[in-house]
């Protein structure tokens, strides 16, 4: 039975529950299973520091207690949330936290409001015949790829712990069980208003909109059509994320309507990867069989998950429906303009080029146009390709032995010097900025399979290892020369498996 316990030092803070207290019918108030025998086995404790927790007493097993569910902190209600999805393009009415609880809300010390979510924390109501447990090897691949992510300046929600429950797991065979804890500026998913404008209370998705409006855009409710206008802002912080995947070759796997958050925040790292050689048609995840989610692909989706989200907001747009229908059409037709402007912008960054969105010219767009053609046609690493081209602006180095066909490279590259020189900047101070926003550590899929496998087999070393590694992927260290390497030719043809 999960209790409160009162004698925990560890938290210097104050739960809320806004969610409970606005959104009635979202969730079920529900318990963590009981872990037998917790420990902890990474802590984020930069991040334990800033939620108001004391890092050290989170390591006691009080903290490990406190940390899988088995004791509640003052104000915490756990709670399963609910929501529905298209999952593949197939639309579930109830999905939900099947094996996840919120736990509350901690306000930060700078005012900033986190979920404190557990993963793996047993079954829920919404748990459709799962055990609603997770075991170590995914829990650890969240936590490291989110971090990664984070140091990367990308969106997403982060990991406070991975916590090994002390009991045992049916897979394929008996495996270490684990609950991830994560934190998020919310959970909200275009999935929560698909379930909200599909339940029985009219006042539902009403709350709800303005739950999230309060929550993640506060501007809006003074906006003359508020609902329209927290919309496309959703839409924008979409374009922005995703244009952040896309130019450092992130693949998130399932994009399902239920791991799309409002926030803008990347959720749920399944069959996530990071692309090794560029090819928009890249697939890892071992359940995307017809290449939905494939690299390429990622602006369109986005692109039909918010027409999914605009369909549950029309009857806020307008009272009368093919009225509704246009303004929804109207706003979503804004999205592939706002997210090439996005990406572009960043991909030149990438070139060295520090170009405002509304001054990209047509001679531009063809410069990284014909980049990405050459790039795929030659089948070159995307993370060292352009660490490559600063490199050789130092002189250090060819980045024309990474093409197959340097003649067309040697075209294009002579191209890209001459939009340099008529920028008029140093090519050293170039480079110093292109090295500032083309990591060279990335996951690399054979190096995090490595790593989580021993970590599986109980030795962290090559997890925390890699974590530390990636907590700075811009400036390269001395030592570290494996970890900016693609997969050896034994590698193989990768596969990521939907394990969290």
């Amino acid at each position: 039975m999960t209790v409160v316990d009162h004698s925990l030092p560890s938290f210097d803070n104050t739960f809320d529950n806004s969610f409970v207290r606005d959104l009635e019918g979202l969730y079920e108030p529900w318990q963590a299973a009981s872990a037998s025998t917790p420990e902890v086995l990474l802590l984020n404790e930069t991040h334990a520091a800033e939620l108001g927790f004391d890092p050290s007493s989170l390591r006691t097993p009080e903290g490990a207690a406190m940390l899988v569910g088995n004791t509640l902190l003052d104000g915490s209600e756990p709670v399963a949330q609910a929501y529905a999805g298209h999952q593949f393009g197939g639309f579930s009415p109830r999905l939900g936290d099947g094996r996840a609880l919120l736990l509350g809300e901690v306000v930060d010390r700078r005012g900033q409001r986190h979920d404190l979510h557990l993963k793996g924390s047993g079954r829920t109501p919404f748990a459709r015949g799962g055990d609603g447990k997770a075991t170590i090897g995914p829990m650890l691949r969240e936590y490291l790829m989110g971090e990664a992510m984070w140091a990367l300046g990308i969106p997403t929600t982060r990991s406070l712990a991975a916590v090994a429950t002390g009991d045992a797991v049916a897979r394929e065979t008996m495996l270490p069980g684990a609950v991830l804890v994560r934190t998020a500026s919310s959970h909200l998913r275009v999935g929560s208003f698909q379930y909200a404008a599909n339940h029985d209370d009219p006042t539902l998705l009403r709350r709800l909109v303005d739950h999230a409006i309060a929550r993640h855009q506060p501007e809006a409710a003074a906006a003359e059509q508020p609902e329209l206008a927290f919309f496309e802002g959703v839409m924008l912080r979409q374009a922005h994320l995703v244009a952040q995947w896309m130019s450092v070759g992130f693949i998130h796997g399932v994009m399902n309507t239920d791991n799309m958050t409002i926030s803008g925040e990347t959720i749920d790292y399944g069959p996530c990867a990071f692309m090794d050689l560029y090819d928009p048609a890249t697939v890892y995840s071992s359940i995307d069989h017809g290449g939905r989610y494939a690299y390429g692909n990622q602006p369109q989706i986005a692109q039909w998950n918010l027409a999914r989200l605009a369909e549950t907001l029309l009857p806020m747009f307008h009272d009368d429906t093919d009225t509704a229908i246009e303004i929804a059409t109207e706003s979503l037709q804004k999205f592939p303009d706002m997210y090439l402007a996005i990406f572009r912008t960043a991909m030149l960054a990438k070139v060295g080029l520090v170009v405002d969105a509304a001054t990209i010219t047509d001679s531009d767009v063809e410069l990284i146009d014909d980049l990405l053609v050459l790039l795929a046609d030659q089948h070159v690493d995307w993370t060292n390709a352009f660490r490559g081209l600063a490199r050789s602006l130092r002189d250090e180095g060819p980045a024309r032995n990474l093409f197959v066909d340097i003649a067309a490279f040697d075209t294009w590259a002579q191209r890209w010097r001459n939009r340099l020189d008529s920028a008029g900047r140093d090519l050293n101070a170039v480079a110093t900025h292109m090295d500032a926003v083309n990591p060279l550590y990335i996951p690399r899929n054979h190096l995090v399979e490595k790593a989580l496998a021993a970590g599986v087999a109980g030795d962290l070393g090559p997890v925390r290892q890699l974590i530390d590694v990636l907590a700075d992927p811009f400036v390269e260290r001395p030592g570290l020369e494996r970890f900016a390497q693609p997969a050896p030719d034994s590698f193989g043809k990768y596969q990521t498996y939907c394990g969290t």
